[in-house]
């Protein structure tokens, strides 16, 4: 009799460690998955004061109106929003109005840094402040963005300044339990692109020595170039992205247009483990005739 009640008990016993190996399987008892950091990044808008601004040949304001729209169709949650650089190509107060009322209809934090073409106050004067505007850091699902300022005002070619390197520094040693992505407007690495590459940061080597004393930097994403680009450098993943308007040609010795590449923006997925995911994604239809006698591009 006994026999038989432990034969049963067991049973009872192997039935429930069963039930509950295939609630784990099916995902009952195991823990929610977590939630990467959703970001977007708009760069290189290079808005006018009036909406009917071109940028050789192209209105930047309608350009940047398509490339939004399919940020909305493309990206139903956002968790931030970076605008690298180059907002506004003649740096009007109507100009960067006109961008902060685009981005705010997203519902989503932006983040805003200076490119060649941008003036820190009347975008300090637009964000109410400098809380957004670089230098700056966003401290989200256990990643650091920090916000760089390469930009020199009414020069072409970036430099940081010393202030912006301790900036940076001292955001690196104080986020060593967070995984960092690094922002800035202007490339710090060569892009092949010879003309370009004159404009390339000119203290590229003091920045890249800090960020190479870091072993938690993941990601350095840029602007100014107008081209999408995605390399390695000693474990970091170096990116940049289209322009919302015109787009550079790639390799190219002497300035060019890539007329068969339309505008467009990068989505990036920053995941808790330091992995990520990115892509770009480009409008589609969009056309113009380049207007070469256009000069200050």
């Amino acid at each position: 009799m006994i026999g038989i009640l432990g034969r049963a008990l067991e049973k009872v016993y192997f039935l429930r460690y069963k039930k509950k190996i295939d609630r784990i399987r099916d995902g009952i008892l195991s823990k929610p998955k977590q939630q990467p950091l959703r970001v977007v990044q708009i760069t290189d808008c290079h808005l006018f004061a009036g909406t009917d601004g071109r940028l050789l040949g192209l209105c930047t304001e309608d350009s940047l109106g398509l490339v939004l729209d399919k940020v909305r169709k493309e990206q139903p949650q956002i968790d931030v929003i970076l605008a690298t650089g180059d907002i506004s190509q003649d740096a009007t107060p109507e100009a960067y109005l006109r961008f902060h009322k685009h981005l705010e209809s997203f519902g989503a934090p932006h983040y805003w840094l200076q490119g060649n073409h941008d003036i820190t106050l009347p975008m300090i004067s637009t964000l109410g402040g400098r809380s957004r505007l670089s230098p700056c850091v966003i401290d989200q699902a256990g990643w650091r963005i920090i916000m760089l300022n390469s930009s020199v005002e009414h020069q072409v070619p970036g430099k940081f300044t010393p202030a912006e390197l301790d900036f940076l520094k001292a955001s690196l040693e104080e986020s060593r339990d967070r995984h960092v992505m690094i922002c800035l407007h202007h490339h710090p690495v060569p892009m092949g692109c010879k003309w370009l590459d004159t404009q390339v940061v000119r203290n590229a080597a003091e920045f890249l020595a800090i960020v190479d004393a870091y072993s938690h930097v993941r990601v350095i994403l840029w602007g100014h170039v107008h081209q999408a680009s995605d390399q390695m450098r000693n474990n970091v993943r170096m990116l940049s992205s289209p322009s919302t308007c015109v787009q550079f040609k790639a390799l190219s010795d002497d300035f060019a247009i890539e007329e068969d590449l339309n505008p467009g923006y990068r989505w990036l997925h920053l995941h808790p483990d330091g992995s990520i995911e990115t892509a770009v994604s480009r409008v589609e239809g969009v056309r113009f005739v380049v207007d070469w006698s256009v000069k200050g591009y």
